[in-house]
C-alpha cells in the first residue's frame, strides 16, 4: 500500500492532480488508513501510470475515461480503443498543419522589409490588419 505522497513520487503525478483524477472518477477512491490517509494499491499505481502516459500523449480526460471503461471488460472488442487513438492522431495532424501555417505566415511577416521604424513596421501592420496575411491560419 502506498500513501498519496509515495504514489505521487512513483508516478510523477502531483498530489493535487491525483486528487483531481479521483474526483473525476478516473481512479477508484483509495482505501483509508486508521488515520484516514489515502492508501493506494498496485492497481491504483497501475491506473495512475496509465493516465499519466495517456495525458503525455495528449489524450483528453473524456478519452481516458472511455479507455478506462473499455479496459474493464477484457473480452470486449478493441475497436473503440483503436477509434479513439485514430481520432486523436487525426486531431494532432490537424494541429500540426495549423501550426505549420502559422509558422509560415509569421516567417513571411518577420522577413518582410520596412523602414525600421514603428510607424512603418510590417509586423505591427500585419497583426493589426488580418487582410495583410497571405494565408488563413
Amino acid at each position: 500500500m502506498y500513501s498519496i505522497g509515495q504514489i505521487a513520487r512513483r508516478t510523477g503525478i502531483k498530489v493535487p492532480t491525483i486528487r483531481y483524477y479521483e474526483q473525476m472518477g478516473l481512479i477508484d477512491p483509495p482505501g483509508r488508513s486508521a488515520g484516514n490517509q489515502r492508501r493506494y494499491d498496485e492497481a491504483g499505481l497501475e491506473r495512475l501510470g496509465f493516465i499519466r502516459h495517456a495525458r503525455a500523449l495528449g489524450l483528453s480526460i473524456d478519452m481516458i475515461r472511455d479507455l478506462i471503461s473499455l479496459a474493464q471488460d477484457k473480452e470486449m472488442p478493441c475497436d473503440r480503443a483503436h477509434e479513439i487513438a485514430a481520432q486523436h492522431a487525426a486531431h494532432i495532424r490537424e494541429k500540426i498543419a495549423r501550426l505549420q501555417r502559422l509558422e509560415a505566415e509569421l516567417t513571411r511577416i518577420e522577413n518582410s522589409h520596412d523602414s525600421g521604424t514603428v510607424g512603418d513596421c510590417h509586423v505591427l501592420a500585419a497583426l493589426t490588419d488580418h487582410s495583410q496575411c497571405m494565408s488563413e491560419h
